[in-house]
């Protein structure tokens, strides 16, 4: 056989064409096989990128879903006084929510849920006093929480624990633990202390500029919650403590406050200040800020409630105006009393002594060339010229053109140079919310009529607090001390106290000045135009001050201002009081520093000297002694016999209010206190434990009446007198119109007749 044939017999014929679909088969393997790959790889980076990439993130979006973060407020840290006394507390209070989807009674039956839903309305709304209507509508609502109250006190709490109680309801009411403001004083201090908000945060004052002090850290309760958003009960719980606020210590006394704002008050109402006014008093050693007040206040427990000055057009403005702090918040043209920094800058640089006879000249007048060659005259506040001067008759007399001489002496750069030493170019860095700084002239723009009302501090603007720190560093053996207003601060949950150091800024004139200005000082009170605010048995300094406005500001109206010092030797206070705008048609008193500001600053310096234990040399007192009777102590005694008691002391005029057995029935309280010393006339109240209705009186208007006017028209309303000095009233303790109980004693101050002082 042949190969050929061979080779034929083993090739099999197809008799069919080539299928195309079995090739489209396998293409489609393939793809799909390819498919799949790309698909695990593009799963693969998917998968890194969300473990590594974005890993952390969605780790926090998984904790954020899972679990329950209940924030825990901080107590914020309580405000005392320097002796303790709470100015600001946070009291412990409730915010009550609900989860209106858990409220449902056990029954399906729609009236019943209704009905159970509605009584917890009535109960909510009945136990904290809203609106029925609006806590359905929050009881109904579809929310996971609704907030019904918050700041709610601990009666109001326990009325709810006990209706919950009685209801047999555990879920769905809320009560979490908050915490609410409260001041004690109220209107005291309000000014300087500042208020917070219903979120524990300071708006303004200390609690303001302190609030990282006295705001603490939140802590935490973190728990699980499942898929339908409940707690998952039995997981573990982490608990971060909070950190409570601290407490501030002031270096304000609360006593010497109350007196600085009675006779303040008194004196923007006496005086009509249509701009109010404020007072500072300052230990000069230390720097500490004893009392700072600002008149009109406003009650702290109600700070959006416009005081009587804002009530007529209060807005948004205005309410900060209201919680401003005029110590440091407003500037002001000091006056006069600056006349006793360009003294001390003098004698330092040995410009003058302080009894060169001759040194000074006082023509009524002075005149410069302004930079238009015309003559300005700038005169004396006096219409009498003071003719020949030494530097201490200036300043009792309060001389303008001997202080501008002085300055022409001693030149502007020399003057700015000591201004800016003293601080009068920097806030003091008091730790005070809302502190400006000064305006002067720059130096380079300073002529010959700058320098000339500088001098007698015109035409320049300071804080009072600028201007109380630098007299103070004159005071005090020329060291400039910064102003302190927190003495410490305790940590609540340690019990650590931080203090805050007194801190000496630098020294600005020699001791040797600071003796010779104290001195000069002294004399303007015992010879010179300061000579209303004396106190009898102590060591008084002092100037005065009155600055009017300019003609583009005639609104603002004049500034009268005192600063005080006292003891002269050893200095240990100094108090700047400045009124605002006093009412210059005032026929009594008119509107100049020594006669509106003077008087009061002897009624303040007359009960804050003997409080501090400074001693007097003098125990004198203008109610003769001998004539008056120490009230013995009747408390818990008989009615009948407190009535022989205290005739047998010498007392005359008694007043039993006893309804019950005068031998039975025991003395509760007695008017005026045990220990007073009166006149045998005094009226004297004596009340049983059963009879507790007083009657209270209207205080008088006692301003420029005698000593004998002034009895007559007290007894007439069952009232008694203290009265200091002679002449005169200028100053009561109660202001007219005040409210009290019959028997209460109204100090008086008496001055002899006024006269004009600058």
């Amino acid at each position: 056989m042949k190969i050929g044939e061979h080779m034929k017999k083993k090739i099999t014929k197809i008799n069919s064409d080539l299928n195309p679909s079995n090739l489209m088969h396998s293409t489609k393997i393939i793809i799909f096989f390819i498919l799949t790959i790309l698909l695990l790889v593009v799963l693969l980076f998917r998968i890194g990128y969300l473990q590594f990439i974005q890993g952390n993130y969605l780790k926090g979006l998984a904790y954020q879903q899972q679990a329950i973060n209940q924030i825990i407020s901080p107590k914020r840290g309580n405000i005392y006084d320097s002796t303790g006394k709470a100015l600001a507390i946070s009291a412990q209070v409730d915010t009550i929510t609900i989860n209106p989807l858990k409220l449902k009674p056990n029954s399906k039956d729609e009236k019943a849920i209704t009905k159970y839903k509605e009584d917890i309305a009535k109960a909510l709304s009945d136990i904290f006093e809203l609106e029925y209507d609006e806590i359905l509508k929050k009881v109904n609502s579809s929310s996971n929480v609704e907030t019904i109250v918050k700041k709610v006190e601990q009666e109001k709490v326990e009325k709810l624990k006990n209706w919950m109680k009685e209801n047999n309801i555990s879920i769905g009411i809320n009560i979490d633990e908050d915490t609410k403001r409260y001041y004690p004083y109220n209107a005291v201090a309000s000014n300087l202390i500042g208020v917070a908000g219903n979120d524990n945060q300071g708006l303004s004052g200390l609690e303001a500029s302190w609030d990282s002090v006295l705001t603490g850290t939140p802590g935490k309760l973190v728990s699980s919650k499942g898929s339908d958003k409940k707690e998952i009960p039995n997981t573990a719980q982490t608990y971060i403590a909070a950190e409570n606020g601290s407490d501030l210590n002031l270096t304000i006394d609360l006593n010497i406050q109350t007196i600085v704002e009675k006779y303040l008050q008194q004196a923007v109402d006496n005086n009509n200040c249509t701009r109010g006014g404020n007072a500072i008093v300052m230990d000069p050693k230390t720097g500490d800020i004893l009392a700072m007040a600002s008149y009109p206040n406003y009650n702290l427990n109600s700070p959006y409630e416009a005081n009587s000055t804002l009530a007529e057009s209060f807005k948004n403005e205005s309410l900060f105006k209201m919680w401003s702090n005029k110590s440091v918040s407003e500037t002001y043209e000091p006056g006069s009393t600056f006349k006793v920094i360009t003294s001390a800058i003098a004698l330092e640089e040995n410009i003058t002594t302080t009894d060169k006879a001759g040194d000074f000249y006082c023509k009524g007048y002075e005149e410069f060339d302004d930079v238009n060659d015309k003559k300005i005259k700038i005169n004396c506040w006096s219409t009498t010229p003071h003719y020949s001067q030494t530097l201490r008759k200036a300043l009792c007399n309060s001389c303008n053109p001997a202080f501008m001489q002085l300055g022409a002496r001693i030149g502007a750069p020399t003057l700015y140079k000591y201004y800016n030493a003293l601080g009068l170019f920097d806030t003091t860095n008091s730790g005070i919310a809302g502190e400006q700084t000064s305006i002067f002239h720059k130096l380079n723009t300073v002529g010959s009529v700058e320098l000339a009302t500088m001098s007698f501090g015109q035409r320049l603007n300071v804080t009072p607090l600028q201007m109380i720190t630098a007299i103070s560093a004159i005071a005090n053996d020329g060291n400039l001390m910064q102003p302190r207003i927190v003495k410490s601060f305790t940590n609540t949950d340690t019990g650590v106290v931080t203090e805050v150091p007194t801190v000496k800024v630098r020294q600005v004139i020699s001791k040797s000045t600071s003796e010779q200005v104290r001195s000069l000082m002294e004399s303007v009170v015992t010879d010179g135009s300061g000579r209303h605010a004396a106190v009898t048995g102590y060591s008084i300094g002092g100037k005065t001050g009155t600055s009017e406005p300019t003609d583009a500001n005639k609104s603002e109206g004049y500034v009268a201002s005192y600063v005080a010092i006292s003891p002269v030797e050893n200095t240990q206070l100094v108090l700047l009081l400045t009124l605002y705008n006093p009412d210059p048609e005032n026929k009594i008193n008119g509107h100049q520093g020594g006669l509106i500001a003077g008087p009061v600053v002897s009624q303040m310096l007359s009960e804050i000297l003997p409080y501090l234990n400074i001693p007097s040399d003098s125990n004198n007192d203008t109610n003769d002694s001998n004539d008056l009777i120490t009230l013995p102590n009747i408390k818990n005694k008989t009615v009948a016999e407190a009535e022989k008691v205290l005739e047998s002391s010498g007392f005359s005029n008694i007043n039993i209010i006893c309804s019950d057995d005068k031998n039975t029935a025991l003395v509760g309280e007695q008017v005026p206190k045990p220990g007073s010393k009166l006149q045998d006339s005094a009226i004297i109240m004596v009340y049983s434990t059963s009879d507790t209705t007083r009657t209270s009186v209207e205080v008088p208007d006692l301003q420029g009446l005698s000593a004998s006017e002034a009895t007559k028209v007290l007894k007439e309303k069952k009232l008694n007198i203290s009265i200091e000095g002679s002449g005169t009233v200028i100053s009561q303790d109660y202001s007219k119109g005040t409210n009290v109980e019959e028997g209460t004693i109204i100090s008086v101050t008496l001055k002899q007749k006024l006269t004009s002082v600058h």
